[in-house]
């Protein structure tokens, strides 16, 4: 393909009617060893394109620093699908959803005193500095450039945010400005003040369901009329929070639409066509009357599951392209080898309470900040102080708190609080000249990544003993991106918060397993320093965390626990398969 373009009523490649079938894999949720194997398993579908969002907040993790190495490579990933003959749509944001932290915007955005998603002039400053670089990567690979990248989107469901349509056109203009000549798109839902809030009159809209494509795309055709149809997101299944079901589509369901799409004459974009993981503290929240964060698993019921295994709906899905484009070639691609390694007895333990130093500094701060005002994007914060008596007996109380606060007076337990969910009654009374020690330890559990709720701090703000207002702290930021120095001992009484530490060794080509953590309660799992994200077993619907072959090498391997919680005994299991509900 040399040209893409569009016209009233189709695409056109090098001119001739052409049918976009795309199908969603985000670069960042799947290790990058695996980045062939799963474009492979999307073109002997039949699709012809993959779609991949950009998520802004791994690649620019402090302002003016950027990262687009390893997993987060954009360009190779972009290479390697025209390697393999496959075109990509970018939707680069700047926000992204995508049940991402955030949205995928930068956490530091919360403390730079801007507006989001808006003409708002320091927000908008930040974000061409980002896309001016990001820019530099998907020029040069753009069809009109000789490349395979032949969509970028604008925005990302904004009219489900915001009407401001001066933000979107200034958008528009930095895109050309910095060399963007392919089609430039944006995709919101069917609703009037959907399609009236995220489109511009002089690009090409598409349209996101999960169902009724015909009432779809007449009511983007009401809207919007004298382009092709395009869905830009057709929801194979759904994501999971904590707390409720594993979500799971029935395939016929999923690929009798995709037939009436194309029998529609539409093109699509599978969201998703292989979800991944949210691998890290990478997951996102919902708030719909009260927070609701997404679990570590993203496999959304996709056509290749977390896994990258071929399901049900893979073949459904195959079977509909080649009714409609003609016979495809013999199925060649294969699930991956998995493994059960067994029962791992955790040997070592350490306090998190005695290896604080080694983990963090501390910030003396008057009262309590949210943890993104001592530039902490993730993970846990601790707030420590000192109450001295006379005290009457009188309740713990705070002004804000978000996400989850484990309480210690005098490193004992006392309770937990769960935002808009658990407020346990923790009471002090002291004596004259009584000093105790008071630790709350909070755990980020996501940003809310959609909705009116996106601006969503971590941390407390206000902490009390009846009314009076607490102060004299110090915060220490816990992101536990490197557990090294941390001092482990044979695993004794240590009570939670602790880490548990074990050798798990592999004989021969490690192999893709699962780790199930039944003795536990919340926390999250490092192997050989990566983290693979966050467990908590009473709340279900995950009860595994995938553990890829990539992360693994043959002998000895370093498995980590993080519990916040408490756990029955110091023993994991590798399986060779998921429990995701």
């Amino acid at each position: 393909m040399k040209t893409f373009e569009y016209s009233s009523t189709d695409f056109l490649a090098d001119g001739k009617p052409y049918r976009v079938l795309s199908g969603a894999m985000h670069y960042f949720r799947i290790p990058r060893e695996y980045w062939t194997d799963r474009l492979e398993k999307l073109k002997a579908c039949g699709f012809n394109t993959v779609e991949t969002y950009v998520c802004w907040n791994l690649h620019e993790p402090t302002p003016g620093c950027y990262d687009f190495s390893g997993i987060l490579d954009l360009g190779a990933y972009i290479d390697l699908a025209a390697k393999l003959g496959l075109n990509v749509i970018i939707r680069p944001g700047p926000y992204i959803c995508a049940e991402w932290d955030f949205g995928g915007l930068p956490p530091w955005l919360l403390e730079s005193g801007t507006e989001l998603r808006c003409r708002d002039e320091k927000y908008f400053a930040i974000l061409e500095r980002f896309l001016r670089r990001l820019f530099e990567i998907i020029v040069p690979r753009q069809i009109t450039k000789g490349g395979n990248v032949i969509m970028l989107q604008l925005e990302n469901e904004y009219g489900s945010y915001g009407n401001d349509s001066e933000y979107l056109r200034r958008l528009l203009g930095l895109y050309r400005d910095c060399g963007i000549d392919c089609t430039v798109f944006t995709a919101d839902g069917s609703c009037p003040f959907m399609l009236r809030g995220g489109t511009l009159p002089e690009l090409l809209a598409t349209v996101n369901f999960g169902a009724d494509p015909e009432d779809n795309f007449n009511a983007l055709r009401s809207f919007h009329d004298g382009q092709p149809f395009f869905c830009g997101e057709f929801y194979s299944g759904g994501f999971d929070h904590w707390f409720e079901e594993h979500h799971v589509r029935d395939s016929r369901s999923v690929a009798d639409n995709l037939a009436r799409i194309l029998d529609f004459g539409g093109s699509v974009n599978i969201y998703m066509f292989h979800g991944g993981t949210n691998f890290g503290f990478m997951n996102g929240a919902n708030y719909d009357k009260f927070y609701q964060p997404t679990i570590t698993s993203y496999d959304y019921s996709a056509p290749l599951s977390e896994a990258g295994d071929l399901t049900p709906m893979w073949y459904d899905l195959r079977a509909e392209v080649e009714k409609r484009f003609g016979k495809l070639p013999p199925v060649t691609v294969k699930n991956t080898k998995k493994a059960a390694y067994g029962r791992l007895e955790l040997t070592q333990e350490a306090s998190l309470f005695a290896g604080l130093d080694a983990l963090s500094s501390p910030v003396s701060v008057a009262a309590p900040l949210w943890s993104e005002a001592i530039g902490q994007s993730y993970g846990y914060t601790l707030y420590s102080c000192e109450v001295t008596g006379p005290q009457e007996k009188l309740p713990l109380r705070f002004d804000e708190m978000h996400d989850r606060a484990l309480v210690y007076i005098d490193r004992e337990y006392r309770g937990c609080f769960l935002r808009d969910r658990e407020t346990p009654e923790i009471s002090v009374e002291l004596e004259k000249g009584q000093t105790i020690h008071l630790d709350i330890l909070v755990e980020n559990l996501g940003r809310v990544n959609y909705g009116r709720k996106l601006f969503d701090r971590k941390g407390l703000r206000g902490c009390c003993f009846g009314q009076q207002q607490l102060f004299g702290w110090e915060m220490r930021a816990l992101e536990f991106k490197d557990l090294s120095s941390l001092s482990f001992s044979p695993v004794g009484k240590v009570s939670a918060p602790v880490f548990l530490k074990g050798n798990l060794r592999i004989d021969g080509t490690p192999c893709d397993t699962f780790i199930r953590l039944d003795g536990f309660t919340k926390g999250f799992v490092t192997v050989n320093g990566i983290n693979l994200g966050r467990y908590w077993n009473p709340a279900g619907p995950q009860k595994t965390l995938f553990l890829p072959a990539p992360f693994l090498r043959e002998g000895d391997n370093e498995v980590i626990v993080f519990e916040s919680d408490g756990y029955t005994r110091p023993t994991i299991e590798f399986t060779d398969a998921p429990e995701l509900g």
